[in-house]
């Protein structure tokens, strides 16, 4: 149940012509707290509730708990949630033997894309494609918790 990703900023749109799966997300935080975040989402017609503990040191890996819920009992806990909500289209990319999940923000945080990629291991390697950009794993103002908080539209 732990986490281990890498999270990079992504500097042209053409993964979207690489991408295999896209979907729409819509959610929101029920705690935000950096040593948990209790996070609610909707992904098309699926609801989800997951829990993370907070990041390692080097912010490469976290405990995650997820489980799907009713769609139902998703937007209903959705109106509980802290202030904002988040609005992005996940795109999902194969490069060599990993997947990239791209995230597309739109509302408060429209001009942000992220792309994130799970390891199996913190030294594990993989491809780089020519549209990631730099990369910004560990840099807690790129965590969805804290784009709820403070969205991209606001930043100096």
């Amino acid at each position: 149940m732990t986490e281990i990703e890498r999270k990079f900023l992504v500097k042209s749109e053409a993964f979207k012509d690489q991408a295999f799966n896209s979907y729409d997300i819509r959610q929101g935080f029920l705690n935000s707290a950096p040593e948990r975040t209790v996070r609610i989402r909707l992904k098309n017609d699926k609801g989800l509730l997951t829990i993370k503990g907070k990041s390692s040191a080097d912010g490469l890996s976290r405990f995650e708990w997820e489980k799907e819920i009713p769609k139902t009992d998703a937007e209903a806990l959705l109106l509980l949630c802290e202030k904002r909500i988040i609005d992005k289209t996940r795109y999902e990319v194969k490069v060599g033997n990993h997947t990239f999940e791209v995230d597309e923000f739109y509302g408060d945080n429209q001009g942000l894309i992220i792309a994130e990629v799970e390891l199996n291991s913190k030294t594990d390697t993989f491809e780089k494609p020519d549209w990631l950009g730099e990369e910004v794993t560990g840099d807690i103002k790129y965590y969805n918790s804290n784009l709820s908080k403070l969205p991209f539209k606001n930043w100096t």
